[in-house]
């Protein structure tokens, strides 16, 4: 009979795939997963055991699901932000999600894959568990168990963290489980605190048995072993989980002891953290905000990236398990140029930052407590005079974007000098009463994008060939396989050392301490090119502050969702009475009952998103859908946007007077109709600001309570994330 394998019984079952901490990782292929206890006793069979847990452990690029948090893409939690146009579930006004259903299901990043030890979130952590064990019990030398055990212990606090942001307490399983039958090894679910003890315990234990050694240099921390965890990625997370245990997700009261202990450990981890190496990445050549842009593309140890998986450039036809590409590339470029691209949201775009720091002057209600620019804001050619950020984060018509390749060899209308790519995704009609119609997606794009093109075009984290002369990928325009060309070895940064600041920031602010607050924020701020906040002496300006740097630092990094639940701004918090079996506890009585009101942020909730394209003057007439029928295709266009150059203004003026005299901006309504044409806006139900058991949780694990405010199948709705 076969055995059914639950979050505390669970056995070895699977084929390695090989990891992606450093090519070094790629070499062995032998099979770590069903490991006999004598490979503890050898470093290489105990190290190849710690690699397989990376493996598997480690963030990658895609969207959210059980095994790898966001990272940026248009998935259910970007799309619940200013990031993305449409509706995900999470905020869709026609859509609840169901912990009793499949039909509208809650996500499930509780269990995953019942039955697949690799594809169960306890799998991974029962692999985890068997390794500390092993490397415990072993033969090896103290120094060598240290620095093994010490990335066990990261690896579990990891997963264990990504389990209580979601769901508060869960089930602490510690001991290798075995599948059996029934329920005789039942573990019972945690509060919030004891796992967040639990988190934290892991990851000191991690930071101390690692040493402190530098990620840099030339001891045995060095760049052979980059891509590995340290006693900095320990605490840099410990500091995010502390962030968000003060945060009025978790601290309801504004209890400002927490904030206080939180601050004065954080300022104290620093220290290693920077002992290690780590740092804001600065070059002494920054034109433009360059560095924001070659952070994301560093071959060798970089500063900023504090947790990081590595990738490769491998392209391989039989499948071997050696091929670890990063595959952000080739879904932001353009489908000109062999990607398929994403559109941002115009809310995004408008919210970012004026050149002098501060916020456009059309903004009103967003961030209220926040300084306006002096400098008008040109709503109609939004690229005017930003944040040099906002120029590494968009590409607009008329902005090159370069790379290594030549996309003509895919179709002969792409444009085809890859060095000297500029994108012109303007778009024309085939109906003249289209033009003016905001539901009308009957429009084709520029250089053969046609109908496969974006509006403004999302850019972070590329490796643009004018940022970074060698870049990290393969382009592959005749590949056979069918992938797209760009087989990427770009590393993907989880947790900048930008995050350690403004985590620090955060819980200086809320501690009360707004100088050293506003200290940290301004290092930011510095490397972005562009001045502090003229007062932060007000600790609720202060933190909206840093939240709004946080939305502009980390855009489309898979960071806002997460700071949008832990500081309610879907709604403020005003709505937790609303949930059924809420305790008084859930009402927020700190922050002045309401979290927006309290920053001057206002609530996502109502919220309709837009997007933005620019079409062809009206006196251009229309066109067809071929790739020669542009209107413009006798009209002669400006050289690219270069941000290799210093005179930027001159150019952006140049490009808006070309635009004056042929394009034309027009707004979608992106995030949807009801069928009484009544346009949907955002609506964030309070109880998803922690998530349910699914039904397939519930089922497999029947003694575990359920999340209050989320029908059970099986027990009550009795869990409370807040009770101690």
């Amino acid at each position: 009979m076969k055995k059914n394998i639950k979050y505390l019984s669970f056995g070895l079952a699977t084929v390695l795939v090989l990891g992606s901490c450093s090519d070094k990782f790629l070499e062995d292929k032998k099979n770590y997963d069903n490991a006999q206890s004598d490979i503890y006793n050898y470093y290489s069979g105990a190290d190849a055991r710690v690699q397989d847990l990376y493996s598997w452990c480690l963030p990658a690029v895609g969207d959210v699901s059980w095994r790898n948090p966001s990272m940026g893409s248009n998935d259910m939690c970007s799309k619940s932000t200013e990031e993305y146009a449409g509706l995900s579930d999470f905020v869709d006004p026609e859509i609840e999600l169901s912990s009793t259903s499949q039909t509208n299901a809650v996500p499930d990043f509780f269990m995953g894959q019942q039955n697949n030890i690799q594809e169960a979130v306890y799998g991974r952590i029962r692999n985890i568990n068997d390794a500390i064990l092993g490397i415990t019990g072993g033969t090896l030398s103290d120094i060598d168990k240290n620095f093994l055990l010490g990335q066990c212990y990261f690896l579990r606090g990891w997963c264990y963290y990504n389990l209580f942001k979601w769901y508060g307490g869960v089930p602490l399983v510690t001991n290798v489980l075995e599948p059996v039958e029934g329920d005789a090894s039942f573990t019972p679910r945690s509060s919030a605190k004891a796992t967040k003890e639990f988190i934290e315990n892991d990851l000191n234990k991690a930071a101390e048995l690692l040493g402190g050694k530098k990620m840099s240099g030339n001891d045995s921390y060095a760049n052979p072993l980059y891509g590995r965890v340290s006693s900095g990625t320990a605490l840099a997370l410990k500091g995010r989980l502390l962030t968000l245990w003060c945060s009025p997700l978790f601290n309801r009261s504004n209890d400002v002891s927490r904030w206080k202990a939180a601050y004065q450990t954080m300022k104290e981890d620093l220290d290693v953290i920077n002992n290690c190496g780590y740092a804001l990445y600065s070059t002494s050549n920054n034109l433009n905000g360059s560095d924001f842009s070659n952070m994301f593309v560093q071959s060798t140890f970089n500063p900023e990236a504090v947790f990081v998986t590595l990738y490769n450039q491998v392209v391989s036809d039989d499948g071997l398990d050696t091929q670890k590409n990063n595959t952000w590339e080739r879904a932001i470029r353009p489908s000109n140029t062999g990607g398929s691209g994403k559109t941002a949201s115009a809310t995004l775009i408008n919210l970012f930052p004026m050149s002098d720091g501060k916020l456009p002057s059309n903004i009103t209600d967003n961030y209220t407590k926040l300084e306006k620019s002096a400098t008008a804001y040109d709503e109609e050619h939004p690229f005017m005079g930003r944040d040099p950020r906002f120029y590494h984060t968009f590409a607009f018509p008329g902005f090159r974007w370069a790379y290594s390749g030549d996309a003509s060899l895919k179709d002969a209308h792409n444009p085809s000098d890859g060095p000297n790519y500029t994108l012109w995704n303007y778009v024309w009609y085939t109906d003249k009463n289209d033009l003016g119609n905001v539901e009308s997606g009957n429009s084709y794009g520029a250089d053969n994008l046609l109908s496969s093109k974006c509006g403004v075009y999302v850019r972070k984290k590329s490796d643009d060939l004018d940022m970074n002369t060698k870049p990290l990928y393969q382009y592959m325009a005749t590949y056979s396989k069918g992938a797209a060309p760009f087989f990427s070895a770009a590393p993907l940064i989880e947790l900048r050392y930008a995050e350690v600041l403004l985590n620090l920031a955060e819980v200086a602010c809320g501690a009360g301490e707004m100088s050293d607050a506003a200290g940290y924020l301004k290092q930011i701020r510095d490397r972005a090119g562009v001045p502090m906040w003229t007062d932060l002496s007000d600790q609720a300006t202060c933190m909206s502050a840093i939240l709004y740097e946080r939305m502009i630092e980390f855009a489309y990094e898979g960071k806002r969702f997460d700071d949008m639940r832990r500081w309610l701004l879907f709604d403020g918090g005003k709505n937790f009475s609303s949930i059924s079996g809420a305790p008084s506890t859930w009402t927020l009585t700190g922050w002045e009952g309401n979290t927006c009101t309290w920053l001057g942020v206002k609530e996502f909730n109502g919220q309709i998103r837009t997007t933005m394209e620019y079409r062809v003057a009206d006196k251009y007439g229309i066109g067809g859908k071929e790739y020669d029928s542009d209107p413009l295709k006798n009209v002669t266009r400006p050289a690219g946007i270069d941000l290799r150059e210093d005179n930027l203004t001159t150019q952006l003026n140049t490009l808006r007077s070309w635009y004056l005299t042929n394009l034309t901006k027009r707004t979608s309504w992106s995030d949807g109709y009801y069928t009484n044409r009544e346009l949907k806006s955002v609506n964030f139900r309070p109880q998803y600001y922690f998530l349910g058991l699914s039904s397939g949780a519930q089922q497999a694990n029947k003694g575990l309570p359920q999340t209050i405010g989320w029908k059970a199948t099986v027990n009550e709705a009795t869990f409370d994330p807040l009770a101690e």
